[in-house]
């Protein structure tokens, strides 16, 4: 499940190392970072992006680049097909399901081995899953995913077969990032949260890490006998940028080969660079305005400070309809997203809900009126309040987000035509994960990356993803808005046991209308994916999905696997789904894809994210 946020137990992580404007960062000691142009010795893939990795460990990272990270260094049972999400076999082979569908057979590829050169068993399988079941801190980075299964056997070392509670549409979803037990053993349960998993990282992915200085740069050698083939790249770098501007400049001089999430408004001024594509995506991630319902633990103690009155579903109703979305996509995104509602992106068709003529409607006039009748009288300064306590709101964006900071400051002055002080901080993601664990702000700007399974998506808003406290601290679960309804829970669990594709799409859908009618969050816009790349230098990538899809932070390693320089692809090699990519020097490009059709890749299969 990856997201823009993706995560777990207020993992404490260090503060973001700004960048500065320089197109290539340089290493502290003076040395030319890797991947920019005076160490291009290897064929090495650079992308720019601009959301650092808060941790390298899988069981605590809370960001999207954090979980592309782990998709590289591990491989998953199986992944989601780049041509339409559908679930692949990857590390399983194959698979059986018994009758009643209650216990999984998993026939796990011979030959595998970890980076270090022991053989991947069933064994480091089972040692995986039985640890995010009994684990703390691993359960609760993947609680979704194994809290329904009962027992995890090895038959043999290559048949792995999973019992569970009850059936269950996501066991060729699960996205738990197969660990060697030889290395993992040997991390306790205590130190599970602190380890960085930063060197001589022990995996069996396409790629493995060779470098990382975080704030900086991280950088991924090609694992050339990986059972899916070898990349066609030496390896594979990712740099952290500070700012848009810098990563564009980095992408002009060709100091990087591709600007991964760029703002639609500055991708459009590459449009006409030669030697530069630029890849306007349909995506599957949706951005928000949150709001703190009331933050408590699961066992309900009430944490933080947010303000009481956004408790009262009038005053989250009314900030809902003073919320302009067609002007968000507008100016904002440049037009290039959708307004949303339901939090199951249109991407995903047969489970995203609309609520159709009952949509609500930009409408200050209605908001207005709604703060009246709920009794929050105007004062003197034109601010509302309520029993004394007047309607001024903390309203937290990120710095790592141009959008984020466009978003709140639109928001911050219609809630002023409502009578309602928003006070905007812009904060970094780490920070902005910690305030939300612990319950203190008010309302915030922020997004999810949906996997193409929604249950991970759904289980974000159940009550048992409050935050919890341990030892003494409160720790974070996946919950940002500290949502509780019980009718919703039910919904939630219900579809978790439906085999029936259709029959469980009517209970999600339902799930959402739920979550619409509560206005648990306000949802804003769903978002293109902007990336742009050294079309004259790299060729290769596979589109998720087929037709429009994105290039690279998929939910797979299928570009990654098969990206090339232009020089060396072959001549007659079978071209996969073609794709129209903007326009460049006044001509339209149809950048032809390489073939290689995926053979699965990632995570949780579909879905997976930030």
């Amino acid at each position: 499940m990856r997201r823009l946020r993706a995560g777990v137990a207020l993992a404490a992580a260090a503060a973001l190392t700004a960048l500065g404007a320089l197109a290539s960062p340089a290493a502290a000691d003076g040395t030319p970072t890797p991947g920019s142009s005076a160490q291009r010795s290897k064929t090495s893939f650079v992308i720019g992006v601009k959301q650092d990795i808060d941790s390298l460990n899988p069981y605590v990272g809370v960001v999207a680049s954090a979980f592309e990270t782990y998709q590289l260094m591990y491989d998953y049972l199986t992944t989601s097909s780049a041509g339409d999400f559908s679930p692949e076999p990857w590390l399983a082979e194959k698979w059986e399901t018994s009758a009643d569908g209650k216990t999984w057979t998993f026939h796990i590829r011979k030959g595998v081995k970890w980076s270090d050169g022991v053989d991947l068993t069933a064994k480091d399988v089972v040692y995986t899953f039985q640890r995010a079941k009994d684990d703390e801190t691993a359960n609760g980075q993947y609680s979704n995913y194994v809290d329904n299964i009962t027992k995890i056997s090895a038959t043999d070392d290559h048949t792995v077969v999973m019992e569970t509670e009850n059936p269950s549409p996501i066991m060729l979803r699960l996205a738990v990032p197969i660990l060697p037990e030889h290395v993992w053993s040997k991390i306790s349960a205590k130190d599970a949260g602190t380890f960085a998993n930063d060197k001589n990282v022990v995996g069996s992915g396409p790629f493995q890490l060779a470098e990382a200085k975080k704030g900086q740069f991280y950088r991924f050698s090609a694992n050339k006998q990986h059972f899916a083939g070898a990349p066609k790249i030496d390896e594979l770098i990712f740099t952290v940028f500070a700012d848009d501007s810098a990563l564009s400049q980095a992408l002009k001089q060709g100091e990087i080969d591709m600007a991964q999430d760029l703002p639609a408004a500055i991708a459009d001024t590459l449009v006409n660079t030669p030697g530069i594509t630029v890849n306007d995506a349909k995506y599957y991630g949706f951005n928000e305005i949150g709001y703190n319902l009331g933050a408590a633990t699961t066992d309900g103690k009430a944490i933080g400070d947010g303000h009481p009155a956004l408790k009262d579903k009038q005053v989250r109703l009314a900030i809902d309809h003073a919320i302009d979305r067609k002007t968000l996509v507008s100016k904002v995104l440049s037009g290039h997203g959708t307004t949303a509602t339901g939090v199951i992106p249109p991407i995903y068709a047969d489970t995203h809900w609309n609520p159709g003529s009952a949509e609500r409607a930009f409408d200050l006039a209605k908001a207005n009126s709604i703060l009246d009748a709920a009794g929050y009288a105007k004062g003197a300064d034109g601010i509302r309040a309520k029993g004394g306590k007047a309607l001024k709101f903390r309203l937290f964006g990120r710095d790592s987000s141009e959008y984020s900071k466009q978003s709140v400051e639109y928001v911050r002055s219609w809630l002023k035509e409502i009578g309602i002080d928003a006070v905007v901080s812009i904060m970094s993601e780490d920070n902005l994960t910690a305030v939300l664990g612990k319950g203190e702000f008010d309302l915030f700007e922020w997004g999810w990356v949906v996997e193409p399974d929604p249950d991970f998506q759904l289980s974000v808003m159940t009550c048992d993803q409050r935050s919890y406290e341990e030892d003494g601290e409160i720790a974070a679960g996946w919950s940002d808005s500290f949502y509780c309804n019980e009718a919703f829970d039910k919904l939630y669990a219900q579809q978790q046991t439906m085999i029936d594709a259709k029959a469980r799409a009517e209970v999600i859908k339902q799930a959402q209308q739920i979550l619409y009618d509560d206005v648990a969050y306000s949802l804003t816009y769903y978002y293109n994916q902007t990336e742009a790349y050294r079309s004259d230098r790299f060729t290769g990538f596979v589109p998720q999905p087929s037709q429009g899809g994105i290039l690279a932070f998929q939910y797979g390693t299928h570009s990654y696997r098969n990206i090339m320089p232009v020089a060396e692809r072959p001549a007659d090699e079978d071209s996969g789904p073609g794709v129209v990519l903007y326009v460049v020097g006044g001509v339209v490009l149809l950048v032809i894809v390489a073939g290689v059709v995926l053979v699965l890749a990632r995570r949780k299969n579909a879905d997976d994210r930030e």
